[in-house]
């Protein structure tokens, strides 16, 4: 790399390592060297390789890779929280999926972390009434990672979304900073309603594999859902609920369920 990308890179020290695990890449598979140059190790940024990455995903012949990443740029950097959500997020993965040997690998291949950061530019496009654009972004993130999150959804920061495949996030969810959710999880309404009708997930969540949690109805902060569990009451903070409709089975003995990821019950204080 040229000096002046090795100086900027040395002022971000993760987009440094991530740099130096692209080399590594390189020598270790050369079948993969063109991608990893075009989608790293020729980008000045992280931002701008995250932005090279998802449009070459989301592009089509209609609405090209080339002006999906033109739009991304202006978006990062007319609204850097965009990043750097994109970096907790990016830590999020790398300290709970065992699957997640490096940061690179995560940026390159992990369609979880692909659809949430999709979302975020789609959210943003959405505020500056860019709606169809948005829409577009929404449907695209669905065919390409299998994961659909409505652009109006409000996501915080440090969100693991493990697999993403079957995962479905409605057009009032919320989803608050720290939350793991693993594949085939439906946060949605119970119907036709109209207005506020989607779960509100607090900070730490973590929801297991399979779950629905329907309705305008709040997850407490901390607590725990089993796999497959149909949730359609509130939970309150720091609790384990399971089952079908999901009930509360006692107290969940960990205190960051999200950052352990434990699906089992064995931690549950009665």
């Amino acid at each position: 790399m040229g000096p002046s990308v090795a100086k900027l890179a040395s002022h971000d020290r993760v987009w440094q390592s991530i740099r130096q695990s692209a080399a590594a890449m390189v020598a270790e598979e050369p079948i993969l060297a063109s991608l990893v140059h075009a989608s790293v190790l020729n980008q000045l940024h992280f931002e701008d390789a995250l932005n090279y990455i998802l449009a070459q995903c989301l592009g089509t012949a209609e609405a090209p890779a080339i002006l999906l990443h033109q739009s991304f740029d202006e978006l990062t950097t007319a609204h850097p929280d965009v990043g750097a959500a994109a970096r907790a997020d990016l830590a999020a993965v790398c300290e709970r999926d065992p699957a997640c040997r490096s940061p690179l690998e995560a940026l390159l291949f992990f369609k979880g972390y692909h659809a949430i950061q999709t979302y975020r530019l789609a959210h943003a496009l959405l505020n500056k009434g860019r709606r169809p654009l948005a829409l577009h972004l929404q449907n695209r993130m669905a065919l390409t990672f299998g994961v659909d999150i409505n652009p109006a959804a409000r996501l915080g920061r440090g969100i693991m979304i493990d697999h993403g495949t079957g995962v479905v996030i409605g057009e009032t969810a919320v989803v608050e900073d720290g939350v793991s959710i693993l594949q085939g999880v439906t946060l949605g309404g119970t119907g036709k309603d109209e207005g506020d009708r989607h779960p509100k997930i607090r900070r730490g969540v973590m929801i297991g594999a399979g779950a629905c949690i329907l309705g305008n109805i709040e997850i407490g902060a901390r607590a725990k859902i089993g796999a497959g569990s149909v949730v359609l009451q509130n939970i309150p903070p720091g609790c384990t609920a399971a089952g079908v409709p999901a009930r509360i089975i006692g107290r969940c003995a960990n205190t960051e369920p999200a950052r352990d990821m434990d699906q089992g019950f064995d931690d549950v204080e009665a």
